[in-house]
């Protein structure tokens, strides 16, 4: 695990907040210098804490529906060719593998319902899918990009 003090918990919600926030606006919060906050950030990349800067994209302004979530139960022997074939699919967001009774849960990203019911049944088809469980978003409740908040109040 890293150890992170205060000044690397201030600029991890400053451009969690914002990941286009300048260094200068974070040495101006922290009262260090642009070249220090600079130094600061690259460490906690070269550490593994920062993976990288990404877009939050509205896929809704693009033509996409709400997400689907899809569990996937596969058979122990197939699930790394499900994992690879998976990993290969457009609509396919994210995928993770996880415990109960299902070992996989995929999250899609289709531009219609029509288009929905084709993918996932094209899914079932897969060579060692036992069974699907498909979940509609209905509407997104929450989505937090931070650090839990007690984690944050006892370094800030």
């Amino acid at each position: 695990m890293v150890s992170l003090d205060k000044i690397d918990h201030i600029i991890l919600k400053a451009l969690l907040e914002d990941g286009r926030a300048s260094f200068s606006a974070i040495a101006r919060e922290t009262k260090l210098t642009d070249v220090a906050i600079k130094k600061r950030v690259e460490s906690l990349k070269r550490r593994g804490v920062i993976a990288g800067i990404s877009v939050d994209m509205n896929y809704k302004a693009l033509g996409y529906e709400n997400p689907i979530f899809v569990q996937i139960r596969s058979e122990v022997s197939k699930h790394k060719d499900i994992i690879k074939k998976l990993n290969e699919m457009d609509f396919v967001l994210e995928l993770y593998q996880i415990l109960g009774e299902y070992n996989l849960i995929a999250k899609l990203i289709v531009p219609n319902l029509e288009t929905a019911e084709k993918f996932i049944n094209q899914l079932g088809l897969i060579d060692g899918v036992i069974d699907l469980k498909t979940m509609v978003v209905l509407s997104e409740l929450k989505k937090s990009v931070t650090l839990p908040t007690k984690t944050l109040q006892n370094k800030i």
